[in-house]
This record gives structure tokens, C-alpha cells and sequence, in this order.
């Protein structure tokens, strides 16, 4: 039999393919077929021999058959489905899609699928922004046809028709990404008016709603797809609004907002030189094309970079069937949380606005009343509203962020997504859910993210009632915690600012995705607009953020630079102080405090220390430090750099220099001599610290230049000889020979005690000192020395011999012993390939991933911020080194360096101590590469806890 292919018109580009069956044997043999590959099958017509047609993910193939065995037709690789529908109890997706349907697109599909009211409407895929990227910015071939399609299906559905004025049909087109990012991407509503339309609309929903959807439409498509200023039609509405001598737009007559919609108009035509456009399918095409545009704004690369979102392959678009909150007192809509996003609390938290559009409460237009209120406007939508929130924690088994609108006293569901939530509302969520039966402590230990812990390790306010004479202003509670810093008026002198090292509070009227830079920057955000949900609130509880919303007792004039709060003025750069839980607005810098864990936190870290197999250490250099640290559950010290001791006092660091200027080894060994007893105070007081714990201490590391004075030389080399005693000859001599081009990789390290003996000896002998004084004392000491920079086995045989000497001759003398470890840091990258000839020395290896960063990319710590802002812009990098580990080659000098060091020792002990130790995906590596350890700044331990234990579930 012939080969015949039949390729589809060029509109849809799908290929199909005719198999022609000439009696039923053939027939049930493709029957057998489609059963095996999930095919649906019907019959369709042929004017020669029937003929199957197979339907496929939406896509059509028809095959002529040879005979019952074969095809005749090679297969052609299909279009994949690239528009989902969804609505009224169906849908062609589900909330598992969220990499191919954006978030909002698969919890869409989810809530339809359940049951929930959900407008209908269809989702064109992240795979298509993808391929719209990938065509230079072009739609992709057959695309606009699928969109038709899935339109149709949304015409049938509700049985009206784009741009049909007798059943006139409206539309949102909404962006969505796989993960959330709110306020990153454009929303155009009510889609589908013109003229004709807006008059059908209203001769059957009322003059006044009819043209208050038109002017939000004209707006919205304006500013979104074409790219007008908001503030021109913004511009329009205020100065009717006071014409009129009313307050708020749903003030104005359906007179004055036909007026406005042709200054609207104008307002279009003089920006860009052409009418607003008018047919439909064009607004709907173009909308379509701004939310893909929109994935590549600035805005949204800068919350990506900010918030480090990768990997994905664009935003999906939503677009669905409009429902109106503005269609008078039986309408509104709202935003809720199913619980507390600020502290947790079992209880519905939201805002609602009678007679609006989701985005007068979303962007702070408006600033709404309290969810409570609808309680009694809108009783029957409510109770509704409160079981569905029920149904989807439920369903998600998450706490919920949720967009609805009431038309009419009916409630339609708009959007669901996993809500934003403040670390002390993660946590509490976590336990009560668990509580509740809800889930399983493995599955609350997912729901908290490392963030949320660095966000409850954040300073609080000392005493509030004692700045209570100094609150000038009150706003919302937006994100709690709190936040001093120098007034600042625009996100660009909060980046400024920031980069000086300033900590600034940001002041606005309201915040826009635009800001998100300096919001990003500042330390804390106040607005004089804005409810609990609008942009800054969402955004700063999603970064831990203070935020004080909706402050209207205050004005803010940025052309003078000055916030005005009744009599008073605050300029630029005056400092003032927010209390995020309260939304007290202070004048002047406030003290604060560290917060404590306890409560619901000390429930869920015993969960996490449960599952953790990793365990977490803290790099501390004082005995102050070290109970920090044991506060927030290290188990043991992993880094104690005892050059941070030498700056503790005048006599301290003049002994240092003293050691620094001696010209001969007894001169050395008399300055040496002072420094012992403070050094050996220092270690009891950790050692007495961290009773029952182990404390790594690292030998002197540093270059011995960086402890000498800063300033004129010749005002170094006099303060040093009326120092030391030393002629100023004879100073500058030593610090010309103390010069270096480049001290990070010279004389520094093991280099010192190598070259200096006694600088080893003293260090041990106070170490060894202190171990016994405190074993004596009662408390259980474990002492580990630690070797820095050593790039071969013999640097660490000379100093392992030394250290073992020293010890030997204080436990003679004490008449005591006790057990302890000598191991090295592993910085340099040779030492990492020769790792199993050092742990024939070493009983520890520990990572010093700062400088094996250093080394291993050739960047100096001190000079990367003149390029890497640049290689992170471009995507040269994806991160920066020396905070995110570089998995692909410093870790893989991990791999080898722990692989090769067992191998030679088997119980060698391995761990981290650079600041990698605290960032969550650096430590997820570290435990799936096998390290016993991490260490890390006393106040990221808790961090470092939760992710070794998410590592495990």
C-alpha cells in the first residue's frame, strides 16, 4: 500500500498521518496499540477508506497502514501541547506542573480540578516563553492558533464571545513563573473593550461599572504593554477627582468616567502617536507578548539575581474569563492567608475592598479594611470563602496565600500559592501543623527555609516602652522585627547608600516592583500607602525585612527629600527607627537586642538535631563568642583564630609588635613571653565555655604585617621604636623586610611557626596550659591544634612535631595528660591532591574554603568586588565564590582531599570552617560529600542545622 502523509496547514504546523485499516483485524490491532501508549481513539472519515484518527497531549496524527503490523510513516516528532485549559471541575493540568504551568497556572488547574470556583480560562506554557525568548522575541510558529483554540474552549465554556457587545466576554492576562515572584510580572485586566464592547457591557451590568473596567483597562494596557507612564493616566484620575470634589474614584458618576476614559484615550494616542488599539484579538496578541516580555525586564533579572533564581525556562501566561469586584455593594475582592504570615497564628488573615478590582488591594491603591468586614457585607461568600480555605490547606498541606473576587455575592477563587511567611510564622506553622496531623515532622522540616532562621536571628528592640515619647507615626505591622538607619527617598540612594556601607531606612509613598533594588538594600521599608498584602509588605516578609505599610499619619515629598509627620520634618540622611511587629514609626537610633530560641523554635530545632546526621560547630575567637555559639546549639568549636586576641588590649598587641621588631630569637621569645598568659586566660575561658565540647584552635595564621599600625610610615616607624625599644633604623629595616607584594600568599600560615619554632611552641604550651588548669577545674576539655596553609607533608611533620613536644614537656611538668588532636587546614589546592600523604600527620583535615576559593579561582578576596558585580551581571558567574560554594571545582578539591585522606587514614575526622559553613546549599554539599562537620559564625549555626537536616528528608 502507498505511503501517503498529510501535513496539517501551516497555522497549527502539526503533522498527521493517515492509517488506513481495510477491516476490523487492523482496526483492533491499533485498539492493542493505543491501549499500550495511552492513546484515545475515534474514527474519522476518508473519501478512498476509513481511516483512525489519534489524539495525543492535543495534537492530531493520522496513519495509513501497510497491514496490521506496520506503519508506512516514519514517526515526525509532534508540537508539544503548549496551551492547557481549565475550569468548571476540569482541567488539563494539575498543581505537579508548576515547571511547565508557572505556580499560578498549576494551582489554577488544581482548584478547578477539586471542585473550587474557578473562572475559566486556559495557560500557555513557560516552554513557550522559552521558545519566544529563543525566536527573538517572536511567537513561535503555531502558537497564536493553540491560543485561539484554548480561547474558543473559554467561549463555549461561558458562552460569550471576545468583542461580541450582545455577549461580550473579558479577560486577565496574568503572568506566572515555576516559582513565586510577586509583583515581578504584568497583569493586564479586562481585556476585550472598545467601544462597541463597553457599550453592550453596559446596557446589561450599568453605565458606571461598564466604563470603570474601560479607563482601569485603557490604564493597565497602556502602562503594561505599551509601555506609558502610570503616573499620566494616574494624573487624569486625581485631577477629576478634584474637579469633582470627591475623595476616592468610586466617588465618581458613570458621566465622569466616561470623560475620563477619553482623556484616557488621548493620553494613549499623544504617547504613542497611534488610537488605542481596538480589536480584541490584537489586545489579547499583544498582552500575551508584554507578560513574555516582562520575564526579561530589569525588574524581574534583579529579583531573580537578588533572591538567586535560576534554571527556569520563563514565565508561563495565564489567561482567563474576568470576574468583577467593582460591579457595585454586592461585589469586592481580597487577599487572605489561611493563617498568620507575620506570627503563625491559626487564624484567616487578609484585607477585602467592596467594590473593586484585585489590583486596587495587591498594588496599595486603596488601602482596604480588615477580612473581618466581610463577615457582614458579604456573609454567604464568606462562609464559602473559609471552607475553601480549609479544603486547600488540606489539599497542599501549606499554608496558603489566596487572591478572590465576589461578583454579585458569588465567589470565584482566582489564584492559590504557597504563602510568604516570616521566620517566626514558618516555624510556629511547622509545629502546629505537625500538631494539627496535618504533616509529618519530616515534611515541617521542608516547610521552614535556612532564610527563615537567619531572619529569627535578627535584633529586636531592647525595651519598646522605652522609646514610646519618641513615636511620631503609627502604620501597619507590616513584617515584623526591627530596623534602624538614615532616611532615604528613592531605591537608587538606597543602593547608594547601602554600598557605602550605610544603614538606611527606605521612605515612600508606595513601592512598585521597580523598587525592589533598594527595598533589597535597605534595612527597613516604610509607606505612606499600602495594606498588609500590597508589594512591600509581600516582599520584605518574603526577605525578612522590616516593613511598616499603609502609615498615613505621614507625607512624603521627594522633591525636597523631607517626610513631614504633623509639625515634623525628617530630611535625608536623619536617622530613624521601625518596629516592624507594632508599626510604630521612631525618631532617632533605638538600641537593640539579639533574639532568643525558644518556644515553638526549641521544638522544631530537636526535630532537626533528630534527623541531622551532620554536625554543626561554630567558628569563635572569645569566650563570649563561644556561649553564643553553645546557645545556638554548636557542638563544639571548629575554628578559634587566636590572632583575634592580640587586638583585645594596648599591652596585648604592643607584645605582638614587640615579637614583630625582635631582631634576634631571645628578643622574640621576651616579647613571646608576655603574650602566653593572655593567650593561655583566652583558651580557659573557651575551653570553660564549651565544657564537654571540642575546640579546634588554628595557629597564628595571618601575614605578620597586618599587625602593625596603619597610617604615615614615618609616623609607624616612631610609634613603633618608642614601642619596642628598637632604634628607627632598625624598625624600618624589619618592615622593609616585612614588605610584600603579595602577603595572602606569603609569609603567613605554617610559613611563621616554621620559620619561628618558638611562635609554634608558645601557642601549644598556653593551649596545653589552659586544657590542664581547666581538667583540673572539673570541666571536660578537647583540645584540637590546628595547622594553617600547609601545602605539604613535611610543613605539618615539623609543626606535629613540635606541638607534640610542647605537650609532652606541660604534662611532665603538671603531672597530668589529657587527650587531644593535632590536624591541619586544607586551603591550598596542592594539599587537597596530596591529601592522603598529609593525613599521615594529620588526625583532622579542616576546610578553609575561603582561601581554597581564593586559590583555586585565582581571585583575591580583597580585589573581587571590582569585577564580580560585573561577572554577575552577565552570568559570568552564577554566584559569588566566596559565598555560595563553587561545587563544580573547590568542592570537587573537597571530594578528592576527603576521599584520599580516609583512604590513607580511615577515622580521619573531616570538616569546613570557612563561612561556607553557614549557607544552606554549600552545606547540603558538604553533608552528601561524606564531612563529619561544619563551622560556621556563631549566629548561622541554627541555620547550618536545618539545612544538614533537610539534607536527610
Amino acid at each position: 500500500m502507498e505511503r501517503l502523509c498529510m501535513q496539517s496547514n501551516s497555522m497549527h504546523e502539526m503533522y498527521k498521518y493517515t492509517i488506513i485499516t481495510k477491516d476490523k483485524p487492523y482496526l483492533e490491532e491499533f485498539r492493542w496499540f493505543k491501549r499500550k501508549r495511552g492513546y484515545l481513539v475515534r474514527k474519522s472519515s476518508s473519501s478512498q477508506v476509513p481511516t483512525v484518527k489519534m489524539e495525543h497531549n492535543g495534537s492530531d496524527k493520522i496513519y495509513r497502514w501497510k497491514s496490521a503490523l506496520q506503519a508506512v510513516a516514519a514517526p515526525i516528532p509532534i508540537t508539544k501541547k503548549r496551551v492547557f485549559t481549565f475550569g468548571k471541575g476540569k482541567s488539563e493540568g494539575n498543581k505537579a506542573m508548576k515547571d511547565l504551568l508557572g505556580g499560578k497556572g498549576a494551582n489554577l488547574a488544581e482548584m478547578a480540578s477539586i471542585g473550587l470556583s474557578v473562572p475559566p480560562g486556559f495557560t500557555v506554557s513557560t516552554e513557550a516563553c522559552q521558545q519566544y525568548q529563543e525566536a527573538g522575541l517572536k511567537l513561535p510558529s503555531g502558537l497564536w492558533d493553540e491560543i485561539l483554540e484554548g480561547l474558543d474552549w473559554v467561549q463555549d465554556d461561558m458562552k460569550a464571545r471576545l468583542g461580541d457587545p450582545e455577549r461580550p466576554l473579558l479577560l486577565s492576562v496574568r503572568s506566572g513563573a515555576a516559582v513565586s515572584m510577586p509583583g515581578m510580572m504584568d497583569t493586564v485586566l479586562n481585556l476585550g473593550l472598545n467601544d462597541d464592547v463597553v457599550a453592550g457591557l453596559a446596557a446589561k451590568s450599568g453605565e458606571r461599572f461598564a466604563y470603570d473596567s474601560y479607563r482601569r483597562f485603557i490604564d493597565m494596557f497602556g502602562n503594561v504593554v505599551m509601555g506609558i507612564s502610570h503616573a499620566l493616566f494616574d494624573e487624569k484620575l486625581e485631577e477629576m477627582k478634584a474637579a469633582k470634589g470627591v475623595k476616592n474614584d468610586t466617588d465618581l458618576t458613570a458621566s465622569d468616567l466616561k470623560e475620563l476614559v477619553s482623556q484616557y484615550k488621548e493620553v494613549y494616542t499623544k504617547a504613542k502617536g497611534e488610537p488605542f488599539p481596538t480589536d480584541p484579538k490584537k489586545q489579547l496578541e499583544l498582552a500575551v507578548l508584554a507578560v513574555f516580555d516582562s520575564w526579561d525586564s530589569s525588574r524581574a533579572r534583579k529579583y531573580r539575581s537578588i533572591n538567586n533564581i535560576t534554571g527556569l525556562r520563563g514565565t508561563a501566561v495565564n489567561v482567563q474569563c474576568m470576574v468583577f469586584g467593582n460591579m457595585g455593594d454586592t461585589s469586592g475582592t481580597g487577599v487572605l492567608f489561611t493563617r498568620n504570615p507575620s506570627t503563625g497564628e491559626r487564624k484567616l488573615y487578609g484585607e477585602f475592598l467592596i467594590n473593586a478590582q484585585g489590583e486596587d488591594v495587591v498594588a496599595g491603591i486603596r488601602t482596604p479594611q480588615n477580612l473581618d468586614a466581610m463577615k457582614d457585607c458579604l456573609p454567604e461568600p464568606y462562609i464559602e470563602l473559609v471552607e475553601n480555605c480549609k479544603i486547600l490547606e488540606s489539599q497542599y498541606k501549606e499554608m496558603m496565600d489566596i487572591e478572590f473576587t465576589v461578583q454579585e455575592n458569588r465567589l470565584w477563587m482566582l489564584q492559590c500559592r504557597s504563602g510568604k511567611r516570616t521566620g517566626k510564622a514558618a516555624v510556629k506553622i511547622a509545629v502546629d501543623m505537625v500538631s494539627e496531623g496535618l504533616v509529618e515532622k519530616r515534611a515541617a522540616i521542608k516547610m521552614v527555609d535556612p532564610g527563615h532562621m537567619d531572619q529569627l536571628l535578627h535584633p529586636q528592640f531592647e525595651n519598646p516602652k522605652a522609646y514610646k515619647d519618641q513615636v511620631i507615626a503609627t502604620g501597619l505591622p507590616a513584617s515584623p522585627g526591627a530596623a534602624i538607619g538614615q532616611v532615604v527617598f528613592t531605591a537608587e540612594e538606597a543602593e547608594s547608600w547601602h554600598a557605602q556601607g550605610k544603614p538606611v531606612i527606605l521612605v515612600r509613598t508606595e513601592t512598585s516592583p521597580e523598587d525592589v533594588g533598594g527595598m533589597h538594600a535597605a534595612a527597613g521599608i516604610l509607606t505612606a500607602r499600602g495594606g498588609m498584602t500590597s508589594h512591600a509588605a509581600v516582599v520584605a516578609r518574603g526577605w525578612g525585612k522590616c516593613c511598616v505599610s499603609g502609615c498615613s499619619e505621614i507625607r512624603v515629598n521627594d522633591a525636597q527629600k523631607v517626610v513631614i509627620v504633623g509639625d515634623k520634618q525628617i530630611h535625608e540622611g536623619e536617622w530613624i527607627s521601625l518596629n516592624g511587629s507594632t508599626g510604630e514609626v521612631i525618631l532617632g537610633k533605638q538600641p537593640l537586642s539579639p533574639p532568643a530560641l525558644s518556644g515553638d523554635l526549641g521544638t522544631f530545632m530537636s526535630w532537626v538535631d533528630d534527623i541531622r546526621q551532620l554536625k554543626v560547630m561554630a567558628n569563635a575567637d572569645t569566650p563570649a563568642d563561644a556561649l553564643a555559639a553553645r546557645n545556638n546549639g554548636a557542638e563544639g568549636i571548629g575554628l578559634c583564630r587566636t590572632e583575634h586576641m592580640f587586638f583585645a588590649s594596648d599591652e596585648r598587641i604592643k607584645a605582638v609588635r614587640q615579637m614583630i621588631m625582635a631582631g634576634n630569637v631571645e628578643q622574640r621569645q621576651k616579647a613571646l613571653d608576655k603574650l602566653l598568659p593572655y593567650q593561655r586566660l583566652d583558651f580557659e575561658g573557651i575551653f570553660r565555655a564549651m565544657d564537654g565540647l571540642p575546640v579546634t584552635i588554628r595557629l597564628l595564621d595571618p601575614p605578620l604585617h597586618e599587625f602593625l599600625p596603619e597610617g604615615n610610615l614615618e609616623d609607624i616607624v616612631h610609634e613603633l621604636a618608642s614601642e619596642t625599644g628598637s632604634t628607627e633604623e632598625e624598625v624600618f629595616s624589619r618592615i622593609e623586610k616585612l614588605s610584600e607584594v603579595n602577603p595572602m600568599l606569603g609569609f603567613r600560615g605554617c610559613r611563621l611557626g616554621i620559620s619561628y619554632p618558638e611562635l609554634t611552641e608558645m601557642q601549644a604550651r598556653a593551649i596545653f596550659e589552659a586544657a590542664i588548669a581547666m581538667t583540673n577545674q572539673g570541666v571536660k576539655v578537647f583540645p584540637e591544634i590546628m595547622v594553617p596553609l600547609i601545602g605539604t607533608p613535611q610543613e605539618l611533620r615539623h609543626q606535629v612535631s613540635l606541638i607534640r613536644n610542647v605537650a609532652e614537656k606541660v604534662f611532665k611538668l603538671s603531672g597530668n595528660s589529657l587527650s587531644y588532636k593535632v590536624g591541619t587546614m586544607i586551603e591550598v589546592p596542592r594539599a587537597a591532591l596530596v591529601a592522603d600523604e598529609i593525613a599521615a600527620e594529620a588526625e583532622f583535615f579542616s576546610f578553609g574554603t575561603n582561601d581554597l576559593t581564593q586559590m583555586t579561582f585565582g581571585y583575591s578576596r580583597d580585589d573581587v568586588g571590582k569585577f564580580l558585580p560585573i561577572y554577575l551581571a552577565q552570568g559570568i558567574l552564577q554566584n559569588d565564590p566566596f559565598e555560595v560554594l563553587d561545587q563544580k571545582a573547590v568542592g570537587e578539591l573537597i571530594k578528592i582531599a576527603t576521599e584520599r585522606g580516609r583512604k590513607a587514614r580511615p577515622d580521619l575526622k573531616v570538616g569546613i570552617c570557612g563561612e561556607h559553613g553557614g549557607e544552606p546549599s554549600s552545606v547540603a554539599f558538604f553533608a552528601k560529600a561524606g564531612l563529619d562537620y561544619v563551622s560556621c559564625s556563631p549566629f548561622r549555626v541554627p541555620i547550618a542545622r536545618l539545612a544538614a537536616a533537610q539534607v536527610v528528608v
